[in-house]
């Protein structure tokens, strides 16, 4: 029997209302309710059926082509999963879904990873490295009826449909006003980013900045390093910084490597500990290594981006447009900047 709307309302204990207005992405609901909602929906084989009729009635079958520079990065396990539970729903209309992932932001790795999925896709899902050669690559897909969507980070000058992911900068912001709290303001700070190439890593450093000069003038920022979101490379990189400087006493980690970061933190420690301080370190989203710090109270908090909600909402915007020409009816889709602390874990 198919399962419906009313089924899903009483199991997320919300109105129909709402539950018709995630499923056909018309905004309006509670970041975390949108996501219990869609997690409900997979969960019990939700169809849309009006959807499946126009794409029958279309008689064409579709591929979405996705890339991600997910290779050796534990966060994109979320988001992958939430392209997943979309696939499901997209398998329903004669869509396929073709996901390719790479290390690293190696633009001459994306662009051959765009070229090669051009002939065979309808629509592009992009985790796009900030180059201009990026968004020229963007720009001529649309222009051969090949839309995209970039997702987890955007990219700047290129004709992208819509972006879904993170307010890097209100993460930014976010995570200065919990250091500059931490410290009275009065920290001298380091921040570990991932690539300098990453749209969201720069607008989170951006939002750190803006912070820091509105609220707390005597948080000193003292250095920014690259980790290329790698373990090790973060834990050389952050070790080198805090031989370079010795009083710093925060660090904000602005992507991810940060079992790397915060195990040279701790090596840093022990091997001075004729004058040691305690260094407080900000994280960034919730990885199983985060949770982890969390727990053992290496980090004092880390803010969240939905990433499951990021796949699942990219792949049915894509869906959506393929099967009924629906465009997003907004060019940002940010997802809810969430604090985690020990205690609310």
């Amino acid at each position: 029997m198919s399962v419906t709307i009313k089924q899903i309302a009483e199991k997320a204990g919300v109105s129909r209302g709402t539950v018709d207005r995630v499923i056909n992405n018309r905004g309006h609901v509670k970041p975390e309710i949108e996501e219990r909602i869609q997690k409900i929906a997979v969960e019990l084989g939700y169809r849309p059926n009006a959807a499946g009729k126009a794409l029958a009635a279309r008689k064409k079958s579709f591929i979405i082509g996705v890339i991600l520079c997910a290779r050796g990065n534990e966060f994109f396990d979320d988001i992958l999963k939430g392209i997943k539970g979309a696939e499901q729903e997209a398998s329903e209309f004669g869509i396929q879904v073709q996901v390719m992932t790479m290390k690293g932001y190696q633009v001459e790795e994306q662009l051959r990873l765009m070229d090669q999925l051009e002939e065979q896709i309808h629509f592009l899902i992009l985790n796009p490295i900030n180059d201009e050669r990026i968004a020229r690559k963007i720009n001529d897909l649309s222009e051969k009826n090949i839309p995209v969507i970039t997702v987890n980070t955007d990219i700047e000058g290129s004709q992208r449909l819509c972006y879904v992911g993170c307010d890097y900068l209100k993460s930014g912001r976010t995570a200065c006003g919990i250091l500059g709290i931490a410290t009275d303001g009065k920290g001298q700070v380091g921040i570990a980013a991932g690539s300098v190439k990453i749209l969201g890593h720069n607008q989170r450093i951006r939002g750190f900045f803006e912070t820091q000069k509105n609220r707390f003038p005597d948080l000193r920022i003292l250095d920014i390093i690259e980790t290329e979101d790698d373990k090790e490379t973060g834990y050389a990189q952050t070790l080198a910084m805090l031989k370079r400087h010795p009083s710093m006493d925060a660090v904000y980690i602005a992507a991810a490597a940060a079992d790397g970061v915060c195990r040279a933190v701790a090596d840093w420690q022990r091997q001075n500990m004729e004058s040691p301080h305690p260094v407080k370190i900000v994280g960034s989203d919730l990885t199983p290594a985060i949770t982890k710090l969390l727990k053992e109270e290496k980090i004092l908090g880390t803010i969240c981006q939905q990433p499951w909600t990021q796949g699942y909402q990219s792949v049915t915007l894509a869906v959506h447009y393929l099967v009924n020409g629906q465009k997003p009816d907004r060019q940002y889709f940010y997802m809810k900047n969430e604090i985690k602390i020990p205690e609310n874990l």
